[in-house]
């Protein structure tokens, strides 16, 4: 018996919140020195300025990000929307599987994004390969009536996928951050 193993086990709630706050800080740890160590990245910092979506830089957007970008807007609505809810429900089932679907576009679409690291996957990618993996588990779990299993990834893709990419995106440079921010 070990040190360890006479510790008090966490609540799952505990670690879910240390895990979606670990994320984010573990990604702002490493890429906010960046910034600061970048002049343009500083001013693009401290220049902040809140406004309508600048459509032109929209329009000059590729395909591919602006499904991914619509896609990730539908899937966040939906999602809040679930997690307020009623589980399983029929609104709960019929828009699980439109989310399902959202989310999987996102994920897919997002191995054809390699704008932070040109012409090669980055970091960021690596959620998406757990999204595509974990995205039918969740689902299966749900059909096998395995309830606790299901929450516990779809929890963690809604929680976890969004504040990682959401910090992802508000990043000065970023296009999210240039449509409302720069």
């Amino acid at each position: 018996m070990t040190v360890f193993s006479q510790l008090p086990r966490p609540s799952r709630k505990l670690a879910l919140g240390l895990a979606i706050l670990a994320g984010p800080l573990a990604l702002a740890g490493t890429l906010f020195p960046a910034y600061l160590a970048d002049p343009d990245g500083v001013r693009a910092l401290f220049a902040v300025r809140l406004h309508g979506p600048d459509l032109e830089r929209l329009g000059q957007t590729s395909p591919v990000i602006l499904v991914h970008l619509g896609f990730g807007v539908l899937a966040l609505a939906v999602g809040a929307i679930l997690m307020a809810g009623r589980k399983g429900a029929r609104t709960h089932r019929i828009l699980g599987w439109g989310w399902v679907l959202a989310v999987g576009i996102v994920a897919v679409t997002s191995l054809f994004i390699q704008t932070v690291n040109p012409g090669h996957f980055s970091f960021i990618h690596i959620l998406s390969g757990y999204v595509i993996i974990a995205l039918p588990l969740a689902v299966a779990a749900a059909r096998r009536h395995d309830v606790e299993r299901h929450r516990r990834y779809m929890t963690g893709m809604f929680y976890g996928g969004f504040a990682v990419n959401l910090l992802f995106v508000l990043l000065p440079g970023r296009l999210v951050w240039n449509l409302f921010l720069g």
